[in-house]
């Protein structure tokens, strides 16, 4: 009887002990720390802007469309592309530039089709 009541009571304290002991929280990992950016000051802007400058590559203000859709033009073409196109058009749509002129989406009242011409193949309908 004495080696049943040993277990007992030793198994009882093992059971205690196992209670009493409680897990430890986990601890989050240290955040690494960052490498720092360097400053800037702005030095290097202000000389960049100042080369830029000094090439002469600042544009020239926006420009916008000469002509306005509905518009109607004197469409001028060269000899070389389509010399019987010359005649009076009405702007349909205004299209971007192609680098040098604006361009325009124009049509004749006698065609069933729209061209596309710059700005310096057109002069306002008086």
């Amino acid at each position: 009887m004495r080696k049943a009541s040993r277990r007992k009571s030793s198994m009882r304290r093992v059971a205690r002990k196992a209670r009493a002991r409680k897990p430890e929280p986990r601890k989050a990992p240290a955040p690494k720390p960052q490498p720092r950016k360097p400053e800037h000051n702005g030095a290097v802007k202000i000389v960049a802007t100042t080369i830029i400058e000094a090439a002469g590559i600042v544009s020239a203000p926006l420009r916008t469309h000469k002509y306005r859709v509905g518009q109607t033009v004197f469409y001028t073409s060269s000899p070389i592309t389509r010399p019987g196109a010359a005649g009076t058009y009405q702007v349909v749509r205004l299209l971007p530039s192609d680098g040098e002129d604006y361009q325009y989406r124009i049509k004749n009242p006698g065609e069933a089709f729209e061209r596309v011409a710059k700005e310096s193949q057109l002069e306002l309908e008086g």
